[in-house]
C-alpha cells in the first residue's frame, strides 16, 4: 500500500504531488513557507513587545493605582483569547483549507491592531488585545500544519528551523522594537506598526501559499465547549488570584477548570472524530515536545516582565536602551537556529535541546545574580548572548520532534495541540510571575500596594530601589526552576527513525522515511 500510495501522483491542475502520505507542492513549498512567516513572526512579536511597553501604557492609561496586575492584563488577555481557541482553530484549517483560516486570522489581528493603538483607558486596550487573540490562535496552528503537510521528514528540520528561528527571535525583538517605538513614537505605535506589515503578509500569503487538499472532519462541539470552558476557568483563576488575595472562589474556580479539562480528556476517548486525537500521545517524542514547550512559553513570557520593570524601574534606562540589552540574544538565535534545524535533520534531537535548554536556564541564573548585585548595565550583554545560543536549540528541536511524525491527517490537530500547551505555558507563566512579583514585593517592601510612591511612573524612589530589584531579581527564579523541568523532560525522547543519512542529498528520501509517515496514517 505504501508503494502504491507513493507513486501516485495529483492531476496536473492540483499543483501537487503525492509522496507517501504527504502531498507535496509541485513548485518548491519554501516560498509558501517564507510568506507565512511574514504573519506569524507579527503574531509572536506582540507576545511580548508590550513588555517593555508596560510601564509606558500604565503612567498613561491606569496612573493612580499601585498594583501591577491591572497592566498584566494588557499581555494576558491576549494569551487567554489566544490558548483558548487554539485546539479548535488547528481542526479549522484541516477542514477549511490552512490558507484561508490563515488569511482570515491576519486580517482580524490586523484590524485589531488598529483598535489597540487607538484605544483611550485600560479597558478598551485590554478588549482590543483579546480580539487579537482570537485573531492570533486563527494564524498559528496553520503555519505548523503547512509544513507538515508539504514537507517529508527527512527534510522537515530545515523547515521547522525557520519556524523555530522565526518564534525565537520574534519573542526576543519583541522588546528591542518595543522600546524604539515606545521612545520614539509612543506606545500606541507598538499596535499601529502591525498594519502595513499584516497587509503585507496577506497578500504575500494570497499569492504564494498553495490551496491544501481539505479533510472532512466532523467537529466535536461538546470538545470544543469543555476544552473552552475549563481552559478559561483555570487561566483566569490564577491571573486573578492574586488581585482576590487567592479568596475560596478562585480556588474553587482553578479545581473546576480541571475538573472539566478531566471530562473534556474522557470525553476525547470516546469520541470517533475527537477535538485532540489522544493517540497521536502515544509517541513519546510527542508528549515530550509538547511538555518542554510549555515550560519554554512560561520560562520566556515570565521572564520579560521583572527584567523590563528592574532596568526602566531600577536602573533608569529608557524602554529603547533596555531592549538594546536583548540585541545579541535575537542576533544569535536567528543566525543560529537554521543551522540547527539542518542539523537536526542528521542527529538525535537530544544534541540540541539539552545544550541549549540549559544555557537557558543558566543565563537566566546569571540575570538572578547581576540583579541581586547591582552588576554595571554592560554586564547584562553576557547572558542574553549566551540565551541566544540556547534559544537557537530550543524553538526549532522541539517542534521537529513534535511534528517528525506526525501523520499528515492530523496536522491540524497535532499543531492545535502543541501550539495550545506552549501558549497555555505563556498564560499560566504571565499569571504566575504577576502574582510572584507582588509577592516578592510585599516581602521585600512591606505595604508596596499601599506605598505612595507610583511603581508606573518611570523610577522608583532611591529609598526602596534596593527592595524593589531584590523583588524583581528573585522574581527570576521561578522561570529558572520551570525551564529546568522541560531540560529533564527532553532527557526522556527517544532517538527518532527518520533521520536523513549524512551526506545524502536533501531531496532523497531514505526509504524509512517514506515508509514511516505511510504507516502512520494507516
Amino acid at each position: 500500500m505504501t508503494n502504491s500510495r507513493a507513486a501516485s501522483a495529483a492531476s496536473p491542475s492540483s499543483g501537487s504531488i503525492r509522496t507517501g502520505s504527504f502531498t507535496t507542492p509541485a513548485k518548491s513549498p519554501w516560498p509558501a513557507l517564507w510568506a507565512l512567516v511574514i504573519g506569524f513572526f507579527m503574531i509572536l512579536v506582540d507576545t511580548t513587545i508590550v513588555s517593555v511597553a508596560n510601564p509606558a501604557i500604565k503612567a498613561a492609561l491606569d496612573p493612580n493605582t499601585n498594583n501591577l496586575d491591572n497592566v498584566v492584563w494588557v499581555t494576558s488577555a491576549y494569551l487567554l483569547t489566544y490558548a483558548v481557541p487554539l485546539l479548535i482553530t488547528g481542526r479549522l484549517g484541516d477542514r477549511f483549507g490552512p490558507k484561508n483560516v490563515y488569511l482570515a486570522g491576519l486580517a482580524l489581528f490586523t484590524l485589531a491592531s488598529l483598535a489597540c493603538g487607538l484605544s483611550s483607558s485600560l479597558e478598551m486596550l485590554i478588549v482590543a488585545r483579546a480580539v487579537q487573540g482570537l485573531g492570533a490562535a486563527l494564524v498559528t496552528p496553520q503555519t505548523m500544519a503547512v509544513i507538515t503537510r508539504t514537507f517529508p521528514p527527512q527534510r522537515r528540520g530545515a523547515a521547522m528551523g525557520l519556524w523555530g528561528a522565526t518564534a525565537g527571535v520574534a519573542v526576543l525583538v519583541g522588546p528591542l522594537a518595543g522600546g524604539l517605538l515606545v521612545d520614539g513614537l509612543g506606545w500606541e505605535w507598538i499596535f499601529f506598526i502591525n498594519i502595513p506589515v499584516g497587509v503585507i503578509g496577506f497578500i504575500a500569503a494570497l499569492i504564494l501559499v498553495p490551496q491544501l487538499p481539505r479533510t472532512a472532519h466532523k467537529f466535536d462541539i461538546l470538545g470544543v465547549v469543555l476544552s473552552a470552558i475549563g481552559l478559561f476557568l483555570i487561566v483566569f483563576g490564577l491571573q486573578e488570584g492574586e488581585h482576590y488575595a487567592w479568596a475560596a472562589w478562585i480556588w474553587l474556580m482553578v479545581a473546576a477548570g480541571v475538573v472539566v479539562m478531566g471530562v473534556f480528556i474522557w470525553t476525547q476517548r470516546r469520541t470517533s472524530e475527537p477535538l485532540v486525537p489522544l493517540e497521536l500521545f502515544r509517541d513519546r517524542n510527542f508528549s515530550v515536545a509538547n511538555l518542554a514547550i510549555a515550560t519554554v512559553g512560561f520560562t520566556v513570557t515570565s521572564m520579560a516582565l521583572p527584567q523590563m520593570f528592574y532596568l526602566q524601574l531600577a536602573r533608569g534606562l529608557t524602554p529603547t536602551e533596555a531592549a538594546l540589552l536583548l540585541v545579541p540574544l535575537a542576533i544569535l538565535s536567528g543566525v543560529l537556529a537554521p543551522f540547527a534545524g539542518k542539523l537536526l535533520d542528521r542527529t538525535d534531537p537530544r544534541f540540541l535541546l539539552v545544550p541549549g535548554l540549559l544555557l537557558v536556564a543558566g543565563s537566566l541564573g546569571i540575570y538572578v545574580a547581576l540583579i541581586l548585585n547591582d552588576a554595571p548595565i554592560w554586564v547584562f550583554l553576557i547572558p542574553s548572548a549566551l540565551m541566544g545560543v540556547g534559544n537557537a536549540g530550543m524553538w526549532g528541536p522541539l517542534a521537529t520532534t513534535a511534528t517528525r511524525n506526525l501523520p499528515p491527517r492530523q496536522a491540524g490537530a497535532g499543531a492545535g495541540i502543541y501550539n495550545t500547551t506552549r501558549t497555555v505555558g505563556s498564560v499560566i507563566g504571565s499569571a504566575s510571575i504577576a502574582a510572584f512579583m507582588q509577592a516578592r514585593l510585599e516581602a521585600n517592601l512591606p505595604g508596596a500596594a499601599d506605598a505612595s510612591a507610583s511603581f508606573g511612573g518611570g523610577s522608583v524612589p532611591p529609598q526602596v530601589v534596593q527592595g524593589f530589584s531584590q523583588a524583581m531579581g528573585q522574581s527570576l527564579l521561578l522561570p529558572v526552576a520551570v525551564i529546568v523541568v522541560g531540560l529533564v523532560a527532553v532527557l526522556f525522547m527517544r532517538r527518532p527513525s527518520v533521520i536523513r543519512p549524512h551526506g545524502s542529498p536533501r531531496d532523497a528520501a531514505p526509504a524509512q522515511a517514506q515508509a514511516a509517515p505511510a504507516a502512520a496514517g494507516e
